[in-house]
């Protein structure tokens, strides 16, 4: 009896900086998931965010730092998980080095695509819950939703692109979806 077995391949850090130049992808429990260019939808999302996250800060003299991808993030200390979330904030900045952000971001914020759907909604969430990401949003445009999980109250919440939404790390800021949506999109 002859018996076929299938060996996976793990890969580690060291073959995401070894792709070709331009190629982007994650790293997941050392399976790699190539991943495609955003579209302007997208990037329009990420920019709103980003405007609105750092104006904060900046307005509160705050500690945190908002990082728009392409910004690596080092969830573990192994060599198997390496992920460029759309947007992280960074309120620890021993965890800020030249490479990027080691350990869990504080809060992070992901627009999906079609092609990210399943990252996005399943092994993400688990491994930034596991990481020890304090709050983590979802921003489905096509679905016009955003899924806010609240990982240090256990809470999980879902808004419409029309709401606003009160950030959990934060006492005072509240992101006004309904602005963007009337203007940008």
């Amino acid at each position: 009896m002859n018996s076929a077995r299938i060996l996976e391949e793990s890969y580690t850090i060291e073959d995401i900086y070894n792709l070709q130049q331009g190629e982007r992808a994650e790293l997941i429990d050392g399976q790699i998931y190539f991943m495609a260019p955003p579209n302007t939808r997208h990037q329009r999302f990420v920019h709103f965010l980003d405007r609105i996250i750092g104006n904060y800060i900046q307005d509160k003299n705050g500690q945190c730092e908002v990082f728009p991808a392409p910004f690596a993030v080092f969830l573990n200390k192994n060599a198997k998980n390496y992920v460029e979330p759309d947007l992280s904030i960074i309120c620890d900045k021993e965890k800020i080095t030249d490479k990027g952000c080691n350990g869990a971001p504080d809060w992070i914020i992901e627009v999906v695509s079609p092609a990210s759907r399943q990252m996005d909604y399943y092994k993400k969430l688990f491994k930034y819950r596991a990481a020890g990401v304090r709050e983590y949003w979802v921003i489905d445009p096509d679905k016009q939703i955003v899924t806010v999980y609240n990982f240090e109250s256990d809470h999980m919440e879902e808004y419409s692109l029309m709401d606003s939404i009160k950030v959990g790390i934060y006492e005072d800021l509240i992101i006004d979806f309904s602005a963007f949506m009337v203007n940008g999109e």
